[in-house]
């Protein structure tokens, strides 16, 4: 049995600082692993105690008469160290500390962490500063929180990995009050040893659970984290994330654009979209999504039917399902026929969608009937119900008829609760049924149904088979002029305009007629990274404009730096071509390609997203190149929009790849590189890197 294992399923337990009275916080363990059934041996160690819950009580960890698989530790910081050290001599498997006064305190405590770990030795650690774990599918609870105390514990597919201990608490008790039932909770906080990765990796195994929630404030080890994931993914176990922090810039001294648009929060959609994980923009939807996800229903289209028996509540969901990107068509001609057979008169509105049925609440037998003909319909793909007012005094009559809907197909069947009513929640939960209490919450959950399963994927080209790089030779140190940024990366096969360094009025003259009529005039400087903020750049300058225009610009460029420059780069012209950024992004995470829409309105616009390079030495594909350019809010400017030229798509894939692949070949070398903009061109024409921002380390340091 692995650590992981054994600690969330022990066969015994030794609850070292016991106390005798179940009313305290050291006196919970005991009582809870006695109220929910542990099976297994259980040690109280308390010197000032013989007996706990007619249990024996054991004066210090040496008395025990097994080593324990695992311990719960409920002394002080101080007293811990010495009690894990104990703990790990006598065998113990993996041991759960409680105490607080570790990192979160700062450099004390850290010191004091790091001594924890040592103690440990091969001893796995759950914490420090947690509130510990309670297995639910075997009725395991390991934690002195008042959140387990409750009589009923249900017990569920959705296990929930937590930093946070008190938002493990608050969601399980949320959970409870709604009839969420979860397999596994588990609170990491500080993660001195075992953290979000390891328990992600055991879930991925674990028959009880079917969806993965996970409360994140950083992920320490991504490497492992990734692989984690990846492995959930592949048995087929949604992952989804509530990340905090999202606040956070983390590039305000960034040299280049890609800095600025690349913060920590981006990086986290990046890692999660290359990892399959769900992202919920609320904290509700940690519980929403998971239950949606639970029921394992397939979505097949994204055509939904919304029944209500209010209208207002009605026009809510569909509202909020239409900002989620699906669809509310009318019934058809052979479904609405079908639901008229099931009313008479004229209070019905069965030509629209939302389907107002306005008696349904107070007649089950009709609002099997309208759940029959809605879920058997071609015409849709999933069905919303909506509980009013008239429903939730009788939910039980409500879930059973939505229940006896489910054996009809494998369509996708959620609720949404008009009024406060937690009862209907639990009832409907109980039942197999997502139920939501805000309308903005049905259309996340569907929306994470089809991501999970989507049955229309956006065509992309195939993957030419993947070609051996050469080696290139890259001697440059230190930041590199935008000249020697665009030579690096046409080395590694990312073309650049055609221009000319020049250092005189002369020499630019003579560089205007070999590129013009009409030219690009810039400074050349690798101190100066944003040259137009300093007067640096001139565009569609003519031949007999140059030397007027070198002038002035050296005089602004003076005013603005105080000191002179030196030279200048001549460029062509490029037109009718679409800017983009493209840019290289380190972080703890891991490396990035920053893709989006480019030029000097990049940072306003922001339109952009992160391709995180792969750790396993593989290379990015033409297809995930693609996928995320369909992300972008102006791909259909690439696409050819009111009648554009389409882009040169397939040569900015090129460009992209290219890019990533120089990228992975400098490693650590390589602190900073981004084109913007990079010219794509009208189909056929093929790209090419106007602006060029390269660093290279001068020592080949690691990355920090």
């Amino acid at each position: 049995m692995s650590g992981v294992w054994q600690l969330l399923r022990p066969r015994s337990v030794a609850v070292v600082g016991a106390s005798a009275d179940p009313a305290k916080t050291a006196g919970r363990p005991v009582a809870y692993l006695r109220k929910h059934g542990f099976e297994g041996a259980i040690y109280p160690v308390n010197p000032k105690a013989t007996e706990i819950d007619g249990l024996r009580c054991y004066p210090d960890v040496r008395s025990l008469p097994h080593a324990p698989e695992v311990a719960i530790v409920l002394l002080g910081a101080e007293r811990t160290q010495q009690a894990i050290r104990e703990l790990a001599a006598i065998g113990t498997g993996a041991a759960i500390v409680l105490a607080s006064g570790y990192s979160e305190t700062g450099a004390e405590g850290a010191r004091r962490q790091r001594e924890l770990r040592e103690a440990a030795g091969a001893m796995r650690i759950l914490g420090p500063n947690t509130i510990g774990l309670v297995n639910l599918t075997d009725r395991i609870t390991l934690s002195a929180s008042a959140s387990p105390m409750a009589d009923q514990l249900v017990s569920g597919p959705v296990g929930l990995v937590s930093q946070s201990g008190g938002i493990l608490g608050a969601l399980l008790s949320r959970g409870g009050a709604r009839g969420v039932g979860f397999s596994k909770l588990i609170s990491t906080s500080n993660e001195v040893d075992l953290d979000l990765a390891d328990f992600v990796d055991a879930l991925a195994d674990d028959p009880a659970t079917r969806v993965i929630a996970l409360y994140v404030e950083s992920i320490r080890n991504p490497a492992a984290f990734r692989a984690a994931a990846r492995k959930a993914a592949k048995a087929g176990k949604p992952i989804v994330a509530f990340k905090i922090g999202r606040s956070e810039s983390g590039a305000q001294a960034a040299a280049s654009h890609t800095g600025a648009l690349a913060g920590t929060d981006a990086m986290y959609d990046a890692l999660f979209e290359e990892t399959g994980i769900i992202r919920a923009q609320a904290f509700s939807d940690l519980l929403d999504i998971p239950a949606a996800l639970a029921s394992e229903r397939r979505l097949g289209g994204r055509r939904i039917a919304v029944l209500t028996s209010t209208g207002g509540a009605g026009t809510l969901v569909a509202d909020c399902l239409g900002l989620a990107g699906f669809d509310l068509p009318a019934p058809d001609a052979r479904t609405g026929a079908a639901l008229r057979t099931l009313q008479t008169g004229d209070h019905a509105a069965l030509d629209r969608n939302p389907i107002d049925v306005t008696l349904a609440g107070l007649q089950p037998d009709l609002l099997r009937g309208a759940v029959r003909v809605l879920l058997e319909s071609d015409g849709y793909d999933a069905l919303v119900v909506i509980v009013g007012s008239s429903a939730v005094a009788q939910p039980e009559l409500m879930a059973d008829a939505l229940k006896a809907s489910l054996a009809l197909n494998a369509k996708p069947v959620v609720a949404f609760i008009s009024p406060h009513a937690p009862r209907a929640a639990t009832v409907l939960s109980g039942y197999g049924i997502a139920a939501f209490q805000a309308p903005e919450s049905v259309g996340a959950a569907l929306a994470a149904m089809w991501r999970v399963h989507p049955r229309d994927p956006v065509p992309v080209a195939p993957d030419a088979p993947e070609q051996a790089r050469p080696p290139v030779a890259c001697p440059e140190r230190g930041a590199l002029d935008e000249s020697q940024a665009k030579a690096l990366f046409a080395r590694f096969g990312v073309p650049g305009v055609r221009e000319i360094v020049v250092h005189s009025a002369a020499q630019a003259i003579e560089a205007a007629r070999q590129l013009g009529p009409r030219v690009v005039v810039k400074l050349l400087s690798a101190d100066i990274m944003h040259k137009s903020d300093v007067g640096g750049v001139a565009i569609n300058v003519a031949s007999e404009e140059i030397a007027s225009r070198l002038d002035r610009m050296s005089a602004d460029v003076q005013r603005h730096t105080g000191a002179a420059p030196r030279a200048f780069l001549v460029q062509e012209m490029v037109s009718g071509a679409a800017e983009m950024i493209l840019g290289f992004h380190r972080d703890p995470l891991g490396s990035a390609v920053l893709l989006g829409m480019g030029g000097v309105v990049a940072e306003l616009i922001r339109d952009t997203t992160l391709l995180l390079l792969p750790d396993d030495g593989s290379a990015l594909t033409a297809r995930q190149v693609e996928a995320a350019l369909r992300r972008l809010k102006t791909w259909p400017l690439l696409e050819g929009y009111r009648g554009r030229e389409r882009a040169d798509v397939p040569a900015l894939v090129g460009a992209v790849l290219a890019f990533a692949g120089m990228a992975q070949s400098l490693g650590d070398r390589l602190v900073e590189a981004e084109i913007n903009p990079l010219f794509v061109k009208p189909l056929g024409q093929g790209v090419c890197a106007a602006d060029a921002i390269a660093i290279l380390r001068e020592d080949g340091s690691e990355f920090r």
